[in-house]
């Protein structure tokens, strides 16, 4: 089902809500392939121990912390009586992994696994009922995790960057800019297994053209993602495994239930669609009008229509957030 909804009225919405208590922030620690991950378990202020929730891991874009927009999506589903999670994946922020600020998306997609793994073992949660909220780049992740993973019973994805070889072209300036990336990537890795140190470049930057991304806001603005946690820096040897990861081959494999939240204004937005068309499970999407990529991540109007839809789909899907668990 195609559904739209204009900016103007998603902002209507928002300040007619009513503020709710802030969910208790628990701090854990799990393992994933030989290295503890640091993660924050948003729990809802209504939580009965005698009826486990339903429970989601919740990620974020690329070359980010548990801190930036994850940390506002976990707890917007706190506070719609999910349990939720987030973590930092291997060589990000807290988590351990000897090769930091390097986006590489097989760990990433472990990771979730492992944080799946994770949520079962907690006595809040059903194991039965435990979802997928990625955001952005992370929105690959999650469709490949769950692609393999059926202990992912559902999935959300929000401004989902979801690309193949094709839309890489079409991202990146063609074969050529495509290329031109990938040699600097492998230089860059070429160096490492010489030196066995990383030479990093900004990860953000509005002045220094290195940067990957430049003049990006969100990232370069202290009120928003330019947080303490926050390390601004990335590894460019990751370029090949980015340019080559195809999240779009994950969608014909997914059986679980999926909701997709974008708009035309947001990131590779013919991505998503693609991806959409050749989903054959059960499927809804919401298009949210002149949305851009990054409002989605902390403007109120945007995230409180993207959570109103995402918890509603996760009631529909894995069962009411204060049910008993199975």
């Amino acid at each position: 089902m195609l559904k739209t909804l204009t900016l103007a009225a998603a902002t209507a919405v928002a300040l007619a809500s009513n503020a709710v208590a802030a969910p208790r922030v628990e701090r854990v620690t799990f393992a994933s392939h030989g290295e503890q991950i640091v993660g924050d378990l948003y729990l809802p202020e209504d939580l009965d121990a005698a009826k486990p929730r339903s429970a989601l891991v919740v990620t974020g874009a690329w070359m980010t912390v548990k801190e930036q927009m994850p940390a506002r999506y976990a707890r917007e589903m706190a506070d719609r009586g999910f349990v939720a999670l987030t973590f930092d994946f291997r060589g990000w922020g807290e988590s351990g992994g000897a090769r930091r600020q390097y986006e590489d998306p097989s760990t990433k997609i472990a990771d979730i696994e492992a944080a799946v793994a994770y949520l079962a073992t907690r006595s809040e949660t059903s194991k039965d009922r435990i979802g997928g909220l990625g955001i952005c780049a992370s929105s690959g992740y999650m469709v490949a995790a769950a692609a393999k993973d059926a202990a992912i019973r559902s999935i959300a994805l929000i401004a989902p960057w979801l690309q193949d070889a094709e839309v890489v072209e079409q991202t990146y300036g063609g074969k050529d800019g495509v290329a031109k990336l990938e040699a600097a990537g492998n230089a860059a890795e070429a160096a490492y297994r010489s030196t066995g140190k990383q030479a990093f470049v900004p990860a953000a930057s509005l002045t220094d053209d290195r940067a990957i991304m430049f003049k990006v806001p969100y990232y370069t603005d202290t009120g928003r993602g330019m947080i303490p946690a926050w390390r601004n820096e990335a590894d460019p040897a990751f370029w090949h495994g980015w340019l080559t990861f195809d999240a779009i081959q994950a969608a014909p494999r997914l059986h679980q239930p999926l909701l997709m939240v974008h708009s035309e204004a947001a990131a590779i937005p013919q991505g998503a669609h693609k991806f959409y068309a050749r989903l054959t499970g059960p499927k809804q999407e919401l298009w949210l009008d002149d949305v851009s990529q990054f409002d989605f991540y902390d403007r109120a109007a945007p995230v409180k229509a993207a959570s109103d839809a995402v918890a509603a789909h996760f009631r529909a899907t894995l069962g009411s957030a204060g049910e008993a668990g199975q």
